[in-house]
């Protein structure tokens, strides 16, 4: 039962690699991630591309490849596979193709609880060229697909359970943990703050603060429908969610979009400044991903 409030494409798809070849379950895992890490790659670079240049989207790849939590990156979480559903759904609406982005983001749905982020860019896009009488009835069916993911697993638990609220039930009881509004993030923070504290939460927080800089930027900026709403919402949820306040930076791992301004500057910079801004990058990403390996206690 604790198990539950695991969404279960990444499991599944383990169970299916493990079951065709003759590797072990964490093996398979880790395989799967690696997969997923290539597929988020690719879509990454898709997105920055189609937004600005080739050069684009190979630096987008590259900050998302050097972020302080990267390390996740390489490990059995969903952050990877996610990452990947996100940029192929935000390609798919930045192309107008409305059917794959539903779909795409019906099986994010079953990846992680955040795709309700991923719902709502689909859904206000989709309302938007609605409204405009745009694409026919291709938006209506992105909308109504995009959600279908997410809701039909909470209500598998939920007759599972036999309780309507059986996913948030569990998620309560099992793991301590729902969403607040931003309370105990905000209590968090005053507390780092004001006091001594180790390393994971002054590193939430500095990264909690450039999401906050770099989401105005998107905003300013009037990057694409989607990809604000998205940044937007992740964020807001990521806030929201109580405890685990020194996750949070991991939890931002599958914002790459908050990365979209960086990247647009960095291709209008001299070679030696991207190298060099790289250079302090890697060395950052990865001082920090041997410090959460190696001398963290609590998840990354």
């Amino acid at each position: 039962m604790p198990n539950l409030p695991f969404f279960p494409l990444y499991p599944g798809l383990i169970a299916a690699v493990a079951a065709v070849t003759p590797f072990s379950t964490q093996v398979a895992a880790l395989i799967v991630s690696w997969l997923a890490g290539l597929a988020a790659a690719w879509g990454i670079y898709a997105v920055g591309a189609h937004l600005g240049s080739r050069r684009v989207g190979l630096l987008l790849v590259g900050l998302w490849a050097v972020l302080p939590h990267a390390i996740v990156q390489n490990m059995a979480y969903t952050e990877t596979i996610f990452t990947a559903l996100v940029a192929w759904t935000l390609y798919a609406l930045l192309r107008r193709q409305w059917v794959a982005a539903g779909l795409l983001c019906l099986v994010a749905g079953l990846a992680r609880p955040t795709a309700t982020t991923l719902a709502a860019a689909v859904g206000v896009t989709a309302l938007v060229a609605i409204v405009r009488r745009q694409d026919g009835w291709r938006p209506w069916a992105a909308a109504a697909l995009s959600p279908l993911g997410y809701l039909g697993y909470l209500a598998w638990i939920g007759h599972r359970l036999g309780r309507a609220d059986g996913y948030f039930h569990m998620q309560e009881t099992a793991w301590k943990i729902g969403f607040d509004g931003g309370v105990s993030t905000v209590n968090t923070l005053m507390e780092v703050l004001t006091e001594p504290s180790r390393l994971a939460p002054y590193m939430s927080t500095l990264l909690l603060g450039m999401a906050v800089v770099l989401i105005a930027l998107l905003v300013l900026h009037r990057y694409p429908l989607p990809l604000v709403i998205y940044s937007i919402a992740f964020f807001l949820i990521s806030v929201g969610t109580e405890n685990y306040y020194w996750a949070k930076g991991r939890y931002l791992v599958p914002a790459f979009t908050l990365l979209l301004p960086i990247a647009m500057g960095l291709a209008k910079a001299r070679r030696s400044t991207v190298l060099t801004v790289f250079a302090f990058l890697v060395l950052v990403s990865g001082w920090y991903g041997t410090y959460l390996s190696l001398v963290w206690k609590s998840s990354p």
